[in-house]
């Protein structure tokens, strides 16, 4: 062995140990005293034995195997490293409660399994990147034996309705993790979460954006840890990042072909005139076959009247007649469903790039997830307004089960959502979908997406809306010449 190499390696000991730092003017990497008497330093250091990587990963067949490929990665470096391992541990296989995806109802399992051996807890999405090394220099920066609650953290501009216009005076004032670049807790705040999870049912019946949630769970009202930020968690890749993301879409090949894709549009009369006609100047030019389905026939759209009367709510009624549409002959035979609100904006050609990471004879129900009663064995569903996508044999399923509205005006997402989970059919999350608009999200979180979806025309011009977020530049080049 060299006396460079030698010295690479030792370097690498060093900063896996959290006492090697490099400044980003400086030449050499320099080493920092760990005696107990220097303040960043007065605990004891962890190793990578320590840690518990948990992967929030999915059951869908794609999901799931692009976690293990995760896994294995981090493990081979750990390996590379020449030290001990973290456990990493894929979240859709704790248990058999679906919930776990929430994550709350999942730390008592963590806490009993892992906290006697683990300092940390660190979860990251599929598509995170980490830099081993660089997380546990971050890590040494604190004293395990204290709680912490770590991540990059994001905050709203504006109160906003997906977060209960939480802290309307002072919006900015609240932080909470960016999940694409990863959040950590030490061991003893877990433990106590836990046992409060344990004694003390979750309170809240919706679960809708879960990152906003842990961390207010977390705060508990001023009792509990505030998100530290970590500059070294980071959503685009850097020099010294410990976690980022790369993929704003995933890349898994051409899209699918504009024919595969059918598009049910649920609309009424009364927005025949304002709503529809945005929909017809922004993305229905992107699909090949889209039908409009109403409470009256208008043939100047053309809608189509499935005999469902058109209700203030829900649309259970008429999302079933859509679904046994698909179905029949009546209409193109293809793999995928797309069923939408009339005031969705919508991506087609970037939904076609997604769809192509999944099977459609599997039974696929993808748009974005919430969930209702996750803490006492609730059930999972893709939101309606972000746009709810089924396969054809998961569209199959569904009616074949029997299962149908109560109600014609009862929430079509949530029966789906009760349809699927007795069935055992996973609801997959995408977080380019988007039940709001874009200013209810916060900008550096949105920044590093191709989002696919949002919901509402209003307060912003709708095809400004679509234009700016939705349309890649070369469908503006294309949509300008026509």
């Amino acid at each position: 062995m060299t006396a460079h190499n030698g010295c690479q390696r030792f370097a690498v000991f060093l900063l896996s140990l959290g006492v090697l730092c490099v400044d980003s003017g400086d030449e050499q990497p320099r080493v920092l005293n760990t005696d107990d008497s220097h303040p960043q330093y007065a605990h004891s250091l962890v190793g990578l034995e320590h840690v518990v990587l948990v992967i929030q990963s999915q059951k869908n067949a794609y999901h799931s195997r692009r976690a293990n490929q995760r896994k294995e990665q981090i493990l081979q470096q750990a390996t590379q490293l020449g030290q001990g391992a973290p456990v990493v541990l894929l979240l859709h296989e704790l248990s058999q409660n679906d919930g776990d995806w929430s994550v709350l109802p999942a730390l008592p399992h963590l806490s009993v399994s892992f906290s006697q051996s683990a300092a940390w807890f660190l979860f990251v999405e599929e598509e995170t990147r980490i830099t081993l090394t660089s997380l546990l220099h971050v890590l040494n920066r604190h004293d395990a034996r204290q709680e912490w609650f770590l991540g990059k953290r994001l905050h709203d501009n504006k109160a906003t309705i997906i977060h209960h216009y939480a802290f309307s005076e002072d919006p900015p004032s609240f932080g909470y993790p960016d999940p694409a670049a990863g959040w950590v807790l030490s061991t003893p705040l877990l433990h106590r979460l836990a046992e409060r999870i344990q004694y003390s049912p979750l309170k809240s019946d919706f679960t809708i954006d879960l990152k906003h949630e842990i961390a207010l769970y977390i705060w508990d009202e001023g009792r509990g840890p505030e998100l530290q930020d970590v500059p070294e968690f980071c959503s685009r890749p850097g020099a010294h990042c410990a976690t980022a993301i790369t993929a704003p879409l995933p890349d898994c090949g051409d899209p699918v072909k504009k024919e595969d894709v059918f598009v049910a549009v649920k609309t009424c009369e009364k927005f025949h005139s304002d709503r529809v006609p945005v929909v017809k100047a922004t993305w229905e030019k992107d699909a090949a076959f889209l039908e409009y389905y109403s409470d009256v026939t208008d043939p100047s759209i053309p809608t189509m009247h499935l005999g469902v009367p058109n209700t203030e709510r829900g649309h259970c009624g008429k999302t079933f007649a859509i679904l046994k549409r698909f179905l029949s002959s009546a209409v193109p035979d293809t793999d995928w469903l797309l069923i939408v609100d009339d005031d969705t904006l919508i991506s087609l050609p970037r939904l076609r790039s997604l769809l192509r990471c999944y099977d459609a004879t599997e039974a696929v129900s993808l748009g974005e997830r919430y969930g209702y009663g996750l803490g006492q064995k609730g059930y999972s569903y893709t939101t309606g307004g972000a746009g709810m996508v089924f396969s054809r044999t998961a569209v199959a399923r569904i009616l074949s089960s029997g299962c149908s509205c109560y109600h014609d005006d009862a929430p079509d997402d949530m029966v789906l959502g009760m349809c699927l989970t007795a069935l055992n059919v996973p609801i997959t999350h995408s977080p380019l979908f988007h039940q709001a608009h874009p200013e209810d999200y916060p900008p550096a979180w949105l920044s590093n997406q191709r989002p696919i979806s949002f919901h509402k025309h209003c307060p912003t011009d709708p095809v400004a809306v679509f234009t700016h977020w939705l349309q890649d530049r070369h469908d503006r080049q294309d949509r300008a010449e026509l």
